[in-house]
């Protein structure tokens, strides 16, 4: 049976972020994740997780100023030492809330940086922060995005990403499957995902177009799930949604997946 997380950062915006954990969990999910966690202790959130009987599931590495339109730091070669840090505060915050998995970011490639300079950055900071989270017993991810949200995002394409993390060398290295991202950048899902399974550590979701709930655009989730399953798929399914009305009045097509 397909494990779904809530994605606090797009689900549940009804209420403040501590209190998502508790409507998650009204609402039937057993795990959650989001962006980041650093706007507040670890201990707080630790707290909700417990009070609600949730498991953390994922959160991403510090990716600088997201309210500025920063998308990740790790292709950016004048942000190293900045990009350590963050492994550093990522692995404590996910050591604390019991997380097994966190994302990384790519972001998007500085102007005056090439491209060759961008991704040997990359390459540099996805094996040290592979190793550094393998040490704390903690997976690492990288996740393609597609350029129509994120114009000039450095990692965008599936073949692209395992190609990269060949070049890291790292077993700590996973990928983060986004299907909607995917399917704006490349399609074929199904094949993309039975190819690559063994290398796929997370999968997210969200419908095509609009971002919202599965059941709202083209893509066949009902046919996607049972392709997981039926691939013996047993990791989490992230819900990285943006509901077209409300949170709640969007979640039927969970119960029919459940």
């Amino acid at each position: 049976m397909a494990k779904f997380a809530a994605n606090l950062s797009m689900l549940f915006t009804e209420v403040d972020f501590l209190d998502r954990f508790k409507a998650a969990a009204d609402a039937g999910f057993k795990g959650v994740e989001y962006l980041f966690p650093y706007d507040f202790t670890a201990v707080e959130i630790k707290e909700r997780l417990d009070d609600n009987g949730l498991t953390q599931v994922l959160h991403n590495l510090p990716a600088g100023d997201w309210g500025a339109g920063e998308r990740g730091i790790a292709c950016d070669p004048d942000r190293v030492e900045e990009f350590r840090e963050g492994v550093d505060r990522a692995i404590d915050y996910a050591t604390t809330l019991g997380c097994k998995q966190v994302n990384c970011l790519a972001g998007i490639k500085p102007d005056s940086v090439s491209a060759e300079e961008a991704h040997r950055t990359l390459v540099e900071n996805l094996r040290y922060a592979a190793e550094k989270l393998k040490a704390a017993d903690i997976l690492l991810l990288a996740e393609p995005i597609n350029t129509r949200d994120i114009p000039g995002f450095f990692l965008n394409r599936t073949e692209q990403a395992l190609a990269l993390f060949d070049e890291v060398g790292n077993d700590n290295l996973k990928l983060q499957y986004d299907i909607y991202h995917m399917q704006i950048m490349e399609g074929d899902l199904a094949p993309t995902m039975e190819k690559h399974l063994a290398r796929i550590a997370h999968v997210q979701l969200a419908d095509n177009p609009g971002r919202h709930e599965p059941g709202t655009g083209e893509i066949n989730y009902p046919f996607l799930f049972s392709h997981l399953e039926r691939l013996g798929y047993d990791g989490w399914i992230g819900c990285e949604y943006k509901p077209k009305t409300t949170t709640s009045e969007g979640l039927g097509w969970l119960d029919d997946a459940r």
